[in-house]
């Protein structure tokens, strides 16, 4: 394994800088002095700040961006063997490292590396937390897997104490990293093109929390299905969270959500009632989120009072129950859930916001997984009033399953709910305009590219 020292700084290049957490590698290591490179096929918003940061960003991926200077390549797991980059720098015999190999080198170099894990809400918990490291003004270093207006991107780079970051499980990512603290927010089925089952995917994250030793912390949630099988005989201290306060360590008591479905409840410490804690973002799931963020904070040292400010003033990122604006009357919110349990959460805080009928406009993502969860999703999308179902975003695959997106609008319809399969955008922002009245709240959800029919509703 090549390893990456703050106090040798290299000539790193980065294959597909582009995306959302290579930019951010690339802006940490450039900050800490090494010289960066690298490459994409697109222009974006990511790329053009890099650039303005005095990075160079070669667009086209060929043999000639691996220059002779070159000391280490990074890149993605979307980078195949056959890319000319890739190529060029095995014949050069220039070190390589996947991007979840340097995202774990580079915990090395701080005191506390904390990781949040699981099948969803890694990227709200992540900037949660960051909020209310920033509050206390412990100056970390944050990598998220979102925009966090905090931070005014998906990147900060702070001091030598601190490193928070998203610990994905898809393709065993996260098995490269070496966290000092670890919270595991939930354990579902996801990911099924790359994991067997849902037992496959425990037995990751039990090595995940495996990788903790006797000075390590794990805050793990106490309703995931056979808790017990991920915690028994670690050595590190296991700090719980939950909905029971006689089995979690941190549990809430007293939920209350105001007219914007922001939640305040009651902190509940081994079952002992605290202090009142008021939440800036919406949801029940946000009430647990915000009680692993607490065990952590509360475990680096954070006093109570910078806790809650950090809490109270994190209103979200962008894609998770985003406001985007209003049009005649229609609230339009957008949201990155794309897997059931996250559908389920967000429609449910969707209740809880002023409306008259809620309209879900959902996009799936991927075949697989749609294929796989395809009852889940049916139950999970029946909380809203009415369902549009766009056409399936392919993402990596190819439909080979023969699923459609009509067969969810189909058992949606048979179970007595309400279904429109509308593949086209344009004909969608049609039914919108022509079907939506004053008052009703419309959710575009998923993590494929869906926002764009919310955003030309509104003229953005």
């Amino acid at each position: 394994m090549y390893h990456i020292d703050f106090k040798k700084p290299q000539n790193v290049h980065f294959i597909g800088i582009g995306g959302i957490s290579m930019s951010g590698l690339a802006e940490i290591l450039f900050d800490e002095g090494f010289q960066v490179s690298g490459s994409d096929m697109n222009k974006s918003a990511l790329t053009e700040a890099l650039e303005e940061k005095g990075i160079r960003v070669d667009y086209g991926q060929r043999a000639s961006n691996i220059r002779d200077d070159v000391d280490v390549v990074v890149y993605t797991a979307a980078i195949h063997p056959d890319n000319p980059e890739f190529q060029a720098a095995k014949e050069k015999g220039i070190p390589m490292m996947a991007r979840a190999d340097l995202l774990g080198e580079m915990m090395r170099n701080y005191k506390h590396a904390v990781n949040i894990s699981g099948t969803h809400g890694k990227t709200t918990t992540t900037s949660m937390l960051s909020e209310i490291l920033l509050a206390a003004e412990t100056d970390p270093t944050i990598t998220v897997g979102g925009i966090l207006p905090a931070i005014g991107g998906n990147i900060r780079v702070g001091g030598p104490e601190i490193f928070v970051a998203e610990a994905c499980e898809y393709t065993n990512s996260f098995l490269s990293f070496f966290p000092t603290m670890e919270i595991i927010l939930n354990i579902e089925a996801d990911h099924l093109d790359f994991f067997k089952d849902l037992e496959d995917i425990r037995h990751s994250f039990r090595l995940f929390a495996q990788k903790l030793d006797e000075k390590g912390i794990l805050i793990i949630n106490r309703d995931i299905e056979r808790m017990e099988e991920i915690t028994e005989g670690l050595p590190c201290r296991v700090i719980t969270f939950g909905t029971d306060p006689a089995e979690c360590t941190y549990s809430a008591a007293d939920i209350a959500f105001d007219e914007l479905a922001r939640a305040s409840y009651t902190l509940m410490v081994e079952g002992k009632p605290q202090e009142t804690i008021t939440l800036g973002v919406p949801g029940m799931h946000n009430v647990y989120n915000s009680l692993s963020t607490i065990a952590a904070a509360r475990e680096l040292g954070i006093p109570m009072e910078k806790i809650r400010a950090g809490l109270l003033h994190f209103t979200g990122t962008n894609r998770r129950f985003e406001k985007k604006g209003e049009i005649g009357g229609i609230t339009v919110i957008d949201d990155y859930a794309h897997h059931p349990q996250e559908i389920k959460a967000t429609l449910t805080t969707a209740k809880n916001y002023p409306h008259k009928k809620l309209w879900c406009v959902f996009q799936p993502h991927t075949y697989t997984r749609t294929a796989a969860l395809l009852d889940d999703f049916v139950q999970a999308l029946q909380e809203a009033d009415e369902v549009i179902l766009a056409d399936i975003y392919a993402a990596r695959e190819v439909n080979t399953i023969g699923i459609s997106s009509e067969d969810i609008a189909k058992r949606i319809l048979a179970a007595g709910g309400k279904a429109h399969y509308i593949p086209s955008f344009d004909d969608i922002e049609t039914f919108i305009l022509e079907n939506c009245v004053p008052g009703d709240l419309l959710i575009t959800m998923g993590a494929g590219d869906i926002v764009k029919v919310g955003e030309k509703l509104l003229g953005m």
